[in-house]
């Protein structure tokens, strides 16, 4: 008898561990059906112009992942402010997965849309962590930000490469503007310029609040006698630094400064997400973050 026993026993917890598990534990006895789900998060933005790159990654996310549902949120409270006064209401991080989980979501790929690890990706994690641990949790993970690993800054370096615009000539050379940030995330920025400048000596990455700055630029620029540059965002969209820090007619221009040395600029306002080579790293991202869910 007690053999028997032992061997229910022995069979329904194999039952467990190879069994795909369709419900998670609730409140009071309760059960939940799986219910899976993705977040996307970026900085934001206000200019309408910039929406193109949010629509881009919204369209290849639905065709990819079909069937799960898709979320937004913006991690900039300016921008949400912004875009509130003009009757558009963007979530925070935190009141997108309030809502998700209000709505029975069990399982959430929350995919960071940021170009580094700084700040605004922190906040996302410290956020989405704190969700976890609810009594009622959603079960989170963190797909990781366009630049994390070596493996990513040689894609991203390629992509670069190939969005050149193709009249670019070798001697001329390419900016291109990141955002920055006090964060030690910021020596990405550095090191991506390193890896493009094996392939390309006349590509630059300079920052708009970081290291290296456009003072560096232009002394590099400088010291390289190169007499045109082609000026590009470095950010998922070409917003309000795009157009007017690196492209504006303010004498702090990106353009303005570069012009006044002596360098002829070509802008060109588009932003990486609208660049189907950039938003394939993150959707790469995306797709490991959902392989840690049960089918």
């Amino acid at each position: 008898m007690k053999k028997k026993i032992t061997i229910v026993l022995l069979l329904g917890l194999f039952s467990l561990l190879v069994l795909p598990s369709f419900t998670l534990a609730g409140g009071h006895g309760h059960t939940r059906a799986v219910k899976k789900g993705i977040l996307l998060v970026a900085f934001g933005s206000s200019i309408p112009e910039a929406q193109i790159s949010f629509k881009n990654i919204d369209k290849k996310t639905k065709k990819i992942f079909n069937n799960i549902p898709v979320h937004w949120a913006y991690t900039s409270s300016i921008i949400r402010e912004k875009l509130a006064k003009q009757g558009t209401n963007l979530d925070s991080v935190a009141t997108a997965l309030a809502k998700m989980m209000d709505q029975g979501f069990t399982h959430v790929a929350v995919q960071s849309l940021h170009t580094i690890r700084g700040e605004e990706y922190d906040d996302l994690v410290h956020t989405a962590h704190a969700f976890k641990s609810m009594p009622e949790g959603i079960h989170i993970v963190i797909g990781a930000p366009l630049l994390s690993t070596q493996a990513d800054m040689e894609k991203v370096a390629a992509a670069i490469i190939n969005n050149i615009p193709r009249k670019r000539k070798k001697k001329e050379a390419v900016v291109l503007m990141g955002h920055g940030s006090p964060h030690p995330a910021n020596a990405f920025y550095a090191a991506l310029m390193f890896n493009l400048q094996r392939k390309d000596p006349n590509i630059f990455v300079g920052t708009v609040e970081g290291s290296p700055d456009i003072e560096d630029i232009k002394a590099m620029l400088k010291e390289k006698r190169i007499k045109k540059a082609y000026l590009m965002p470095f950010m998922s969209v070409a917003g309000d630094h795009a157009r007017n820090d690196m492209a504006g007619d303010e004498d702090d221009s990106w353009k303005s400064v570069l012009t006044k040395a002596r360098v002829k600029c070509s802008v060109v306002l588009k932003g990486t997400a609208e660049y189907d080579n950039m938003v394939n790293i993150w959707m790469e991202h995306l797709k490991a973050a959902m392989s840690h869910f049960k089918k």
